[in-house]
């Protein structure tokens, strides 16, 4: 059983996110009895039913298409202990050794620095559409901005994530060398063209669910970027047309991408060729 460990290391706001990528030893795998090999599904299995029965803790499993890696985790869980400790219990599930890590990625959820807040909505109202203060038109708008960014701040530091099939994941950060140097950059040009490149993302809402986590400090990247879509052509797409907004094509640096089939454990087992049947 997993248990909660004494110590705890929650941040104030947010989870922990671990993105786990293995490799199969199917050597070592072939090696095993079937009836070893039934158990050892079995305790894979049961070790996922039990993390998902955590409180506000969540677990994707996906197979991973090309050799990068074969099956893959995206664990999101409040205490880095337990995070830690389940990744542990992850990596052991199908015997010592069968599981061999080949990435990971260590973030965390986040709210954005370049949300519009209830100010610069307000001012936007006056200037743009020539509303009063104390109208009913801007009240009304008002508390649906309000209603709109509860619901963002929530997706963004909680979020529940849907089983859609396609998932990607990448890390990114923004250049720090030469003229394009975006930690240069002042704010509100800062937040301008980050304004541009949302823009260009709300396109896609019902095709891409889109989750980004702050790694600056915790890995090589400054962010994870998890996409999850119904079409392989979407994520294809949003990160092709995202290139050309400036924020990316001046400032973008990014590290590999891992693309993964989300699967209930039976047909992934089947899909990596873990099934004693296959």
């Amino acid at each position: 059983m997993l248990t909660q460990s004494e110590n705890r290391l929650v941040p104030r706001e947010g989870w922990h996110v671990m993105h786990l990528f293995y490799r199969i030893d199917h050597s070592l795998w072939a090696t095993l009895s079937k009836d070893q090999q039934r158990t050892a599904m079995t305790k894979l299995t049961e070790l996922v039913a039990e993390i998902r029965s955590m409180r506000d803790t969540y677990i994707l499993t996906f197979a991973v298409a090309t050799p990068k890696a074969d099956l893959g985790f995206m664990l999101l869980t409040p205490d880095l202990y337990t995070a830690t400790l389940i990744e542990k219990r992850l990596t052991l599930s199908l015997g010592a050794d069968v599981l061999q890590p080949c990435y990971s990625y260590l973030s965390q959820t986040e709210r954005s620095e370049y949300t519009t807040t209830s100010e610069q909505y307000a001012e936007e109202l006056k200037r743009d559409k020539k509303l009063e203060e104390h109208s009913d038109e801007f009240r009304e708008a008002m508390a649906e901005f309000d209603k709109r960014m509860d619901h963002y701040l929530q997706h963004r530091l909680y979020p529940v994530l849907p089983n859609w099939p396609a998932i990607c994941f990448y890390p990114m950060s923004k250049r720090r060398s030469g003229a394009d140097n975006w930690y240069s950059l002042d704010f509100e040009t800062r937040r301008k063209l980050m304004a541009g490149h949302a823009r260009t993302g709300r396109t896609y809402s019902g095709r891409i669910l889109q989750l980004i986590t702050g790694s600056t400090g915790l890995d090589e990247y400054e962010w994870g970027v998890t996409l999850l879509a119904k079409d392989t052509i979407d994520l294809k797409s949003i990160v092709y047309e995202m290139r050309f907004d400036e924020v990316s094509a001046k400032y973008g640096e990014f590290g590999d991408f891992y693309i993964g089939m989300q699967l209930p454990l039976d047909e992934l087992f089947k899909v990596v060729c873990l099934s004693v049947d296959s």
